[in-house]
């Protein structure tokens, strides 16, 4: 397990992270709504051992990570959080690895500093500019009432089970989940919802990588991931018998389309330097 050892203390909040030395490029790893660092632990590691820097983080009102009493969790606050820890660690143009959330809150930084991150690799995420058909924008509008609904008791198994496939997944899912106080759960949910911005014709400014469970039923990542492949020319790694929590239903899987997404684009950069 990758240790958050240090602190970031923010303004409503405080921010718990580990950092992992290493001589390759930072590599920053960003969980999901509900989630923590934990998802991403088997990756980590892998990474660091092929040496990278890796930097693993809670967000605030996630994991290890806390919210100051009366302070809501937004959109803003997270893309300000992870640009704080950024320039905290005075990371030199890292890789941005996002999951679900973790991915849209990667892409709103990339959008908006793009010469602050050297590659992105969006995991189980939709895509945050793509085009959405009036169907996706009434789903994406229902959601966070539909799932106020759900008794705060039911809510942690029914997002487990719609998020992982495996035993190991929703049970690992489920625990996590329940960590989180509904309340602040519909919060989360919400500024995800909220990054979702369409933007016809914008195309991310840096090298790109997509991956994704072949059993993900989340939103309308299914659809929208495959779109956004085939508009940037990228090769989308569909993780077979994985859900959305695909790091915990295949986690070696996921750490070698992470590694070999890494390995292609410094492979490129050597090859255009000879």
């Amino acid at each position: 397990m990758v240790n958050l050892d240090r602190v970031l203390t923010r303004d409503g909040g405080v921010l718990r992270y580990g950092d992992l030395a290493g001589d390759r490029c930072p590599v920053v790893f960003t969980h999901g709504a509900g989630m923590d660092h934990r998802m991403f632990d088997a990756q980590a590691l892998v990474l660091n051992e092929a040496g990278h820097r890796v930097v693993s983080w809670d967000q605030r009102g996630h994991g290890e990570s806390s919210l100051a009493p009366g302070v809501r969790f937004t959109a803003a606050s997270a893309l300000e959080d992870l640009s704080a820890l950024l320039d905290h660690l005075g990371l030199d143009r890292p890789v941005l690895v996002g999951h679900s959330l973790g991915g849209n809150l990667a892409q709103a930084l990339v959008r908006r500093f793009p010469a602050r991150v050297s590659g992105l690799v969006v995991v189980d995420s939709t895509w945050n500019t793509g085009p959405l058909t009036a169907v996706e924008r009434l789903s994406l509008k229902l959601a966070a009432p539909a799932l106020a609904l759900i008794p705060a008791s039911r809510l942690p198994g029914l997002m487990a089970r719609a998020s992982a496939v495996t035993p190991e997944g929703i049970a690992e899912s489920e625990a996590t989940f329940a960590n989180m106080p509904k309340h602040l759960f519909l919060d989360v949910w919400r500024a995800t919802v909220s990054f979702i911005a369409p933007e016809p014709g914008y195309r991310t400014p840096v090298p790109l990588g997509l991956i994704r469970g072949d059993r993900d039923r989340t939103g309308n990542i299914a659809v929208a991931m495959p779109r956004w492949a085939r508009a940037e020319g990228v090769t989308e790694y569909i993780v077979p018998d994985a859900g959305h929590v695909v790091t915990l239903d295949a986690a070696d899987a996921v750490s070698t389309a992470i590694r070999d997404i890494i390995d292609g684009w410094d492979a490129a950069i050597e090859e255009r330097s000879a």
